[in-house]
């Protein structure tokens, strides 16, 4: 997979953004079953399943903006609204992609997920992920689309010195989740494997994947990040890696943890370190640009103010046209008949009539006047 594409613009602090894979069977009906269930228990405020091709014609705010397409190879969009702490309105769009290549076995359904709040994000409230993929181990939505990187478990780092160093490469260059890599000092017991994020405020918990390296890894993974990312691996340790390129305010000592005990109990240190580095400015991958401006410019689920507004200004626009049309018509005839006065000053009173604001159909206004200059340019006629 080609590197992330970046563009100038960093990631606003009111938006949260999400990009992975469903590897089921039926990922829509998942999601459609999750969004029914949420909205009938008060959850949700409202929801909107759409295919693309109604997606691109019902775009109400900017119905010629290229950025309301979610693409040809978008299979379904989702929209969904709710609130948080009573006066916060969440909007949200989750799409679904077939992959640009030939569909293989175990590819599985790609999806992007833009969500975005009246004001700044507050890790506490809940994740958009939740909203639309069910919250259950047993479907399979929650996939990086780096292979076989998970969210919500505790990924152990390739064997392999080269698969090793294309896995944290891949992670850093491709992925849009903050990626965390501890290294176990002992074998932990079943507590102890439970994944870092499940300690995780509720809104951060799904944009954070955790690799692990094993007591014997600790060489190997070091030598590995050391090489590929410039950054040390401390044996018991943790370091939060940035992406490729780091951006703003990234620093790797500020960003590693010398011990973690994989005990069951809560990893204060780099729980704090996780939530720093997930509040520093990001650039935006261009693709999730696009995804916040499909967002924001593309959104059909409106509320009954917001759809009196839009019919409000959308009078107003046609009102605008009517208006230009008609000064447009009124400048015309002005025009014409000007014209006529000075065909029939120049000639005394024998040039042809010019044509008027009702001239018929069959021939255009600017053919007839071309016609009346003519007869008058030829001394024949």
């Amino acid at each position: 997979m080609a590197k992330n594409t970046t563009s100038s613009t960093t990631a606003p602090d009111t938006a949260w953004l999400g990009r992975g894979r469903h590897l089921g069977p039926e990922p829509e009906q998942d999601v459609r079953r999750n969004l029914i269930a949420l909205k009938a228990a008060g959850v949700l405020d409202d929801f909107l399943d759409l295919e693309p091709a109604e997606a691109a014609r019902a775009t109400v705010l900017h119905p010629r903006d290229e950025s309301a397409d979610p693409g040809p190879l978008a299979r379904r969009l989702f929209e969904a609204r709710w609130r948080v702490d009573d006066d916060v309105t969440v909007r949200a769009q989750l799409t679904t992609y077939d992959p640009e290549s030939r569909r293989k076995e175990g590819d599985g359904v790609t999806w992007i997920l833009a969500a975005e709040a009246d004001r700044a994000w507050d890790a506490r409230w809940p994740s958009p992920a939740t909203m639309f993929w069910p919250d259950s181990e047993q479907v399979p939505w929650d996939h990086d689309t780096v292979p076989d990187v998970r969210l919500r478990a505790a990924n152990h780092l390739p064997k392999d010195d080269d698969e090793l160093r294309r896995r944290l490469r891949d992670c850093t260059r491709q992925s849009w989740f903050v990626h965390v890599v501890v290294h176990e000092a002992m074998t932990p017991d079943t507590v102890g494997q439970q994944p870092i994020a499940t300690f995780l405020p509720p809104g951060l918990r799904h944009r954070v994947i955790e690799h692990r390296g094993t007591p014997e890894q600790a060489q190997i993974a070091d030598f590995a990040m050391k090489r590929e990312l410039g950054v040390r691996m401390p044996r018991g340790g943790a370091v939060v890696l940035a992406m490729d390129p780091p951006g703003e305010g990234y620093d790797a000592d500020r960003f590693t943890v010398r011990s973690v005990f994989l005990d069951g109990s809560e990893p204060t240190e780099l729980l704090e370190r996780i939530k720093e580095f997930a509040a520093l400015p990001r650039p935006l991958p261009a693709e999730a640009e696009r995804a916040l401006t499909r967002l924001r410019q593309g959104w059909h689920l409106l509320t009954p103010d917001e759809e009196l507004t839009h019919a409000q200004g959308m009078v107003t626009k046609y009102a605008e046209a009517l208006d230009a049309m008609t000064k447009s018509r009124d400048l015309y005839r002005e025009a014409a008949e000007a014209a006529q006065a000075a065909l029939a000053e120049v000639s005394g009173g024998d040039g042809a009539a010019l044509p008027t604001a009702a001239a018929k159909a069959d021939g255009s206004p600017l053919k007839a006047l071309s016609k009346a200059f003519g007869r008058f340019r030829d001394p024949k006629k």
